[in-house]
């Protein structure tokens, strides 16, 4: 598979959750989507999509059909038995035109066979972005920081702040948690996808810079040592 650099310019940004058992593929795709300004979920066994793709927010599925635990075609099944009809691109070693109508009768919107040139790639989540509806614009807020959901700015008195991409995701995670416990685990999925395999203390590192930058606006991030971690206005 070629890696070149993915063009998704002109798109809106897309929660997409990722399902692809192979790591290094799965690593592949999530880093190009990243790289475009979406947010990626990415998870390497059926079983646990099955039951992760029940009650996630995301707007688009990149689905693997051979997987461990449940395979593609099941899942996919069962997402349209149940009415979801958010777009879903099959990805497959199989190139049999049998095996593509399959995917496509169980309700794919598009299939792509691997290996696969991430050019290609890239004009299919472009051609099914377009059938996702942009949610009305909504923002949330503590104190003088307010967070824009759809396009995940963050912005003080001065206008928006720089802040780099996983510290964003932390802030997110944390603010939506609306003062509640948010555990280790929970950051750790926010920031690299739920199944990365990534060690949590690197959460400790993208909390304490976070923390730095949002002190001289008043709002701090306490961590409840083996609980979590949750943000509120300092006192």
């Amino acid at each position: 598979m070629n890696l070149a650099p993915l063009d998704l310019s002109g798109g809106m940004n897309l929660r997409i959750v990722v399902v692809e058992d192979n790591v290094s593929v799965a690593k592949g795709i999530c880093y190009h989507l990243e790289d475009a300004g979406h947010a990626v979920d990415v998870l390497h066994d059926g079983a646990q999509a099955e039951t992760f793709l029940r009650d996630d927010q995301a707007d688009m599925i990149v689905l693997d059909i051979n997987l461990p635990g449940t395979d593609g075609l099941a899942i996919l099944r069962g997402l349209r038995d149940r009415g979801d009809t958010r777009p879903v691109l099959m990805l497959t070693a199989r190139t049999g035109t049998t095996d593509k109508v399959t995917g496509l009768d169980a309700g794919a919107d598009d299939y792509l066979s691997k290996p696969f040139e991430m050019q290609e790639f890239s004009a299919r989540i472009r051609a099914l972005s377009r059938r996702v509806v942009e949610p009305p614009k909504a923002t949330r807020s503590i104190g003088s920081l307010r967070f824009d959901v759809s396009s995940r700015m963050i912005e003080g008195p001065q206008g928006v702040i720089a802040i780099p991409r996983r510290e964003v995701a932390v802030f997110e995670r944390l603010l939506l948690a609306e003062g509640r416990l948010v555990s280790k685990q929970a950051l750790l999925d926010s920031l690299y996808g739920t199944g990365a395999d990534v060690d949590e203390p690197v959460v400790e590192v993208y909390v304490s810079r976070l923390r730095k930058r949002l002190h001289p606006y008043g709002v701090q991030i306490t961590v409840k040592r083996g609980l979590g971690y949750l943000m509120q206005l300092a006192p």
